[in-house]
């Protein structure tokens, strides 16, 4: 693994840099920020320093505190063609629920979406807050079978399935299969 390629970097490093660079860009204290998430001061000093261990809720309060998309935390740059192996690739998991999430490909600038490889497990559903206005999410399951949606009206899915649903409400993912995978692309307004 070479140190001066970015995208070999472990993901916690990339995390912590961005969460650094996005605050000062933003021009907001560690104090504020981690007001606005909801989360202790120290916490989010731990996340910034590589030292944390983020769960995939932590970090979408932070994007939706610092008003920028999940991706800006885990993008690196990669050349123009990009392949990224299966179980390869920036991953979060999430802290109720056996689920993962894998940035395949974040917007470049002037381009709203990102794409994420989903890996869930059956057990507690993932559970999402709402994201920042004007978010919509699209799911195609790969392979076993999940409730996707709102999570007032969550839809079952099978492979080869399609949803699309807005995200700037809560929303939710359950695997009801062992194995569930999906393709999820969140895009930006």
């Amino acid at each position: 693994m070479s140190d001066a390629d970015p995208a070999l970097k472990p993901p916690l490093e990339v995390i912590a840099a961005s969460l650094r660079a996005e605050r000062i860009r933003a021009e907001l204290s560690l104090t504020e920020v981690a007001r606005r998430a909801g989360l202790a001061k120290s916490t989010l000093s731990q996340l910034e320093s590589g030292t944390g261990n983020p769960s995939l809720e932590t970090l979408w309060a932070l994007c939706v505190a610092l008003e920028i998309p999940f991706s800006r935390l885990l993008a690196v740059s990669r050349p123009q063609v990009q392949v990224i192996r299966a179980g390869e690739g920036p991953a979060v998991g999430a802290a109720q629920s056996d689920y993962r999430a894998t940035l395949l490909a974040a917007s470049p600038p002037r381009v709203r979406r990102d794409v994420y490889s989903i890996a869930a497990e059956p057990g507690p559903q993932r559970s999402s807050a709402p994201h920042l206005p004007g978010v919509v999410e699209h799911v195609v399951i790969s392979a076993g079978r999940a409730l996707v949606g709102t999570a007032d009206e969550p839809v079952e899915l099978h492979p080869g399935d399609y949803i699309c649903y807005p995200a700037d409400v809560p929303h939710v993912f359950h695997a009801q299969e062992p194995g569930t995978r999906a393709v999820l692309v969140s895009e930006h307004h």
